[in-house]
């Protein structure tokens, strides 16, 4: 991809996603996910309904007066982005792209994270970690963010999210919000998982094509899997075949569904080709409200 080329398609992405972080998620993002506690701000005159606790003794004598301590959320917090850049994000029947819709998706959550004064990293993954980037603020920070994630070029191309996970817990060694954005074909991470939950908060997002869950009668024709590379003949005009297919994804997906809550994690399902901001806004308040 040339320079040119980038530089629209950043822009482009910045326009719809910073629009929607803006008007959309700004809130929602901020009630749902708290600072890391109080902190000290001012003391103030006492106000009937004010709670005794907070009065501030010293003050008080000092002015023969009732006065209170104010207190204010320290909102500062960081927000990792574990984005899988793997081949099979390469595929999509839906309009885009699985790696695509990541992209989207990671602008929205780095540009709600900077308008709440949040610190972003990034850390691209394979079956190996290709690339970290510290946590910082910004917006040049954040559309350096976008750029690589439209122009990573990733030297491996299977999935290893228990190495990526490891790897995280050892970086970023503060609590933080670490979302996970992948479709998870990957081998067993169960334990880093939980692990890395009991430290930080975790979200996941699954992203996945419709396509992924069904085969089309279509006959005989050749697949190939875009992280191994195995060409295998399938005949899609077998009920038998078809059945099995739908059957083993639907155990790979009830799987997930049920160790992502087993594990302490949320879950944000995300389909190619639909309105991903209802899901997120949907999450958004349902956590906001459990806090």
């Amino acid at each position: 991809m040339s320079t040119s080329a980038l530089l629209k398609k950043v822009r482009k992405i910045e326009i719809k996603t910073k629009g929607l972080s803006n008007h959309i998620f700004a809130g929602e993002y901020h009630t749902a996910f708290k600072g890391k506690g109080m902190a000290f701000s001012e003391v103030r005159e006492y106000q009937p309904g004010d709670d005794v606790r907070s009065i501030d003794w010293n003050v008080t004598a000092r002015y023969n007066a009732p006065f209170v301590k104010v207190f204010e959320e320290e909102r500062e917090m960081t927000v990792m982005l574990l984005i899988d850049v793997s081949a099979s994000g390469n595929f999509g029947t839906q309009e885009q792209f699985k790696r695509e819709l990541a992209t989207e998706l990671s602008a929205i959550l780095a540009f709600s994270a900077i308008n709440n004064n949040d610190k972003v990293g990034v850390i691209f993954f394979t079956d190996k970690v290709e690339q970290f980037i510290p946590p910082k603020k910004g917006k040049s920070h954040i559309l350096r963010i976008i750029r690589e994630v439209l122009a990573f070029q990733p030297t491996g191309k299977g999935t290893d999210i228990a190495g990526a996970l490891k790897y995280f817990n050892s970086v970023i060694k503060k609590r933080s919000i670490c979302f996970i954005l992948s479709d998870f074909m990957s081998k067993e991470f169960e334990r880093p998982l939980k692990i890395a939950s009991k430290k930080h908060d975790l979200v996941a997002l699954r992203i996945h094509d419709t396509r992924e869950d069904t085969l089309p009668n279509i006959g005989l024709v050749p697949m190939q899997d875009a992280e191994t590379e195995e060409i295998v003949f399938v005949d899609t005009s077998s009920k038998k075949v078809r059945d099995n297919f739908a059957k083993n994804r639907l155990q790979a997906t009830d799987k997930l569904r049920k160790l992502f809550p087993a594990s302490g994690v949320d879950l944000i399902d995300i389909t190619t080709g639909t309105d991903y901001v209802k899901p997120l806004i949907n999450f958004f308040k349902t956590r906001g409200s459990r806090r």
